[in-house]
């Protein structure tokens, strides 16, 4: 465990990175969320950070970003698990449907309405409907022409990856960060499995940039899970 003011340095470089996209310098950091110790004090964490792996500096920037050690500690110890879903804006996806793929669809363009990334739901190995890719290819992590071609390429396996996942996913929601992730070491992915009858399982889940918003993505499959168990009921 990280000490506890290099864990506050981390959380918001984590969480700023997340929001902005633009590498957090130390002051910054200082000036916006006035941490009541010098400059000085704030690059000494973040260079500890970068020695331990956690953050790297970019090339063309005096800031710092975080590394996939980072994504994975802010996961384990620090994103807001308390995390509050405001109204009801899953429930209502499945209002006057009809039809299961019709209801999964309208599910999943719904997560993408409210998480910005990418959206996939599956039943079974048999059929999968992915929408909200054309984000993926408008964030800012993936815009040099390298990036968007491997990008395409793991689009193009997306069938291929929820069939491998579907027999293997264990029971909850489960977080695929970078190396560890199926669709792409700069991508993190959410995915959860469902029940539609006693034979009968599925799968949801988000696909984003390894910045993706944790707290409120987590929240958000939860709760979609929470909905389609009522309405499989």
């Amino acid at each position: 465990m990280l000490e506890t003011r290099t864990e506050l340095v981390l959380k918001l470089v984590v969480e700023d990175y997340i929001r902005t996209a633009a590498p957090v310098g130390s002051k910054y950091l200082n000036e916006h969320y006035q941490l009541g110790v010098s400059d000085a004090t704030i690059r000494n964490e973040l260079a500890l950070l970068e020695r331990d792996g956690y953050l790297r500096a970019p090339h063309t920037s005096a800031g710092r970003v975080p590394t996939e050690k980072a994504y994975v500690y802010y996961l384990q110890y620090l994103r807001d698990k308390r995390f509050v879903l405001q109204g009801s804006p899953i429930k209502s996806a499945t209002r006057g449907t009809g039809d299961t793929e019709t209801t999964l669809k309208t599910i999943a363009k719904r997560l993408v309405e409210i998480s910005g990334e990418t959206a996939i739901v599956a039943i079974d190995p048999k059929w999968s409907y992915y929408t909200g890719v054309s984000n993926l290819f408008h964030k800012p992590d993936f815009h040099d022409a390298e990036m968007m071609q491997t990008l395409s390429a793991l689009v193009d396996q997306f069938d291929e990856v929820m069939h491998k996942l579907y027999r293997t996913l264990p029971e909850g929601p489960q977080v695929f960060i970078g190396s560890g992730n199926p669709f792409g070491e700069e991508m993190a992915t959410i995915l959860v499995r469902y029940r539609i009858d006693q034979e009968t399982q599925g799968l949801l889940g988000i696909v984003g940039p390894l910045r993706m918003d944790y707290s409120r993505n987590l929240a958000l499959i939860e709760r979609a899970k929470e909905v389609l168990d009522e309405y499989f009921e």
